[in-house]
């Protein structure tokens, strides 16, 4: 994990990079140990790559996930053409 690149002392300048990355740590990151730096780096992207984009429901999607939602929108789009 890295640092925050905003200005010292203003959360607000990288709110949602902030976010993100916390709900990474609280929810896989610090729940587990990794042996390597290799394992570290799998683990969080099929965390990203398989729970969160395809599992997690998301509030700002009306808790679907970024797959239903995604589905959702091309029917729209393909119905409205």
């Amino acid at each position: 994990m890295r640092l925050s690149v905003g200005r010292t002392g203003s959360c607000h300048d990288n709110a949602v990079a902030e976010s993100w990355f916390s709900m990474l740590k609280n929810e896989m990151y610090y729940r587990q140990r990794f042996a390597t730096r290799r394992h570290a780096r799998f683990h969080v992207m099929q965390y990203i790559e398989v729970f969160y984009n395809r599992q997690r429901l998301h509030s700002s999607l009306g808790y679907r996930t970024p797959a239903e939602a995604r589905s959702d929108h091309d029917i729209q789009t393909a119905t409205a053409a």
